[in-house]
């Protein structure tokens, strides 16, 4: 064991990250933090720590892409960029992770206030938004899988254990184990109460009694569903959806949803930038999974150009031994299709096959099919009518946006790897711009801070 003194200062580098967070969040009105603190000076009770200490630590944690309340704790005791942030102070994990829970409120308007501050230094411009969804494992077996027969069952078991934790004649152990095996027994009837609360909510968006009866849920985590992973395998898991700034690959939206397809995620995306920014995107930039024909249109009404990758423009099935539909020709001028015989395929009808979709039946005259050469190769099975072949027809919208994806500018304006890499989750702190701007907010003039009374602040910076 050994003495030494350490200079808090000299810990981390002028232009540090950690430094410009303590000084952003330093800027940020914290008032609705210091007001649920009961300690203080004139009334006495034990110091509570400094809410821009324990932010500025989560934030800074985050950045560097650690999620758990221990080890943020065990880095404040060897991390130097922890230790600056504390002043060498020791932070139980109990500490942060209560503030992270009991604070939801608090922090979610404390987000809302640092995109501000970041849209008025010029960091968020909204000019273009990227939007991207990652699957996060949830933590649950599928051994906790079932359905609600097998749910009832454990519900049933699991009371019964908590109605005999008060028989004298169970109570063989230590007062300790005692009142650890009775919260585990409360806790995991509980989940199961949980579990088949979640699973009749299921149960009442299908149809059917065998849809109703084959529902299920994980009795570990209710609310995850199973969902697609990168590696084509299947597990239980939530879909985590999030907003770029592409100007500087600046998060600006994140959410976290139970919905496996991500189509039904770009609108509410929209939504949760105007409510926090007040203004929309001007362009929003998307993979194919967002792309859909009502997103098109919807986006379009909204006046926000959409850049996507849409998919092929079918026209019917390949079927085995006949000519495929590719060889058909279609006359737009003449609204027809040709058949490579030269024989013409008129419209006959036409049927609605989805949003802003419709398909056009054209067919040939039987008695041209008859006589065709081509017909064993074309339409053998067809005793009674010719052959026929589809023309997708599609909404105004959707064709101008194809045109314009097709387009030599609409391909440049993709974001570039940097900022689908952002998209993605990766930490933004650690990109050069966003480092250079915070330091920038930090070397600015402000008025001096003074913590609460009775919050522990960093004793370097009071």
């Amino acid at each position: 064991m050994s003495w030494r003194a350490v200079d808090v200062e000299k810990l981390i580098s002028e232009d540090h990250p950690a430094r410009a967070i303590w000084t952003l969040v330093g800027r940020l009105d914290l008032s609705p933090f210091y007001r649920a603190i009961e300690s203080s000076a004139e009334e006495g009770g034990r110091p509570a720590f400094d809410p821009q200490l324990l932010i500025s630590l989560w934030v800074y944690a985050y950045s560097q892409g650690i999620g758990s309340a221990r080890e943020v704790a065990r880095r404040c005791e060897h991390d130097p960029a922890f230790q600056w942030l504390t002043g060498l102070m020791e932070v139980n994990y109990h500490t942060l992770a209560d503030f992270r829970v009991e604070k939801q409120a608090e922090l979610d308007e404390l987000f809302t206030q640092v995109l501000a501050a970041l849209s008025e230094e010029g960091l968020i411009t909204l000019e273009q938004v990227t939007q991207d969804g990652t699957k996060i494992k949830a933590l649950a077996s599928g051994r906790s899988y079932h359905q609600e027969e097998t749910i009832r069952e454990h519900l049933q078991q699991a009371r019964q254990r908590v109605a005999a934790m008060g028989d004298p004649r169970n109570d063989g152990s230590s007062p300790k184990i005692k009142q650890a095996q009775a919260r585990a027994r409360r806790q995991q009837q509980e989940r199961l109460e949980n579990a088949l609360e979640e699973l009749q909510k299921l149960q009442a968006r299908k149809t059917g009694e065998k849809a109703k009866r084959e529902v299920r849920v994980s009795t570990s985590d209710p609310q995850a569903r199973v969902m697609k992973q990168s590696d084509k395998s299947f597990a239980l898991s939530y879909n985590a959806q999030i907003s770029t700034d592409a100007a500087h690959g600046v998060i600006v939206g994140v959410a976290v949803t139970a919905e496996a397809n991500d189509c039904e995620q770009l609108l509410p995306a929209v939504d949760r930038l105007e409510q926090r920014l007040n203004k929309r995107p001007k362009q929003m930039v998307a993979d194919r999974g967002y792309t859909t024909r009502k997103n098109i249109e919807k986006m379009a009404g909204r006046q926000i150009d959409f850049l996507g990758s849409m998919r092929y423009v079918p026209r019917g099935a390949n079927l085995p031994n006949q000519l495929p539909p590719s060889a058909f020709i279609y006359q737009p001028e003449r609204d027809r299709c040709v058949c490579p015989q030269g024989k013409i395929l008129h419209r006959q009808r036409q049927r609605n096959v989805g949003h802003g979709m419709t398909y056009h039946v054209y067919e040939a005259r039987f008695e041209d099919c008859q006589t065709c050469s081509l017909k064993p190769e074309c339409c053998p099975e067809n005793k009674k009518h010719g052959r026929s072949v589809v023309q997708l027809e599609e909404s105004p919208l959707v064709m101008a946006f194809r045109k314009k994806m097709a387009s030599e500018e609409a391909q440049q304006k993709r974001p570039c790897q940097r900022t689908r890499s952002a998209s993605r989750g990766k930490p933004c702190l650690g990109h050069r711009p966003f480092s250079w701007w915070l330091n920038r907010i930090r070397n600015q003039s402000r008025p001096g801070f003074r913590p609460a009374p009775g919050a522990r602040n960093s004793p370097h910076r009071r």
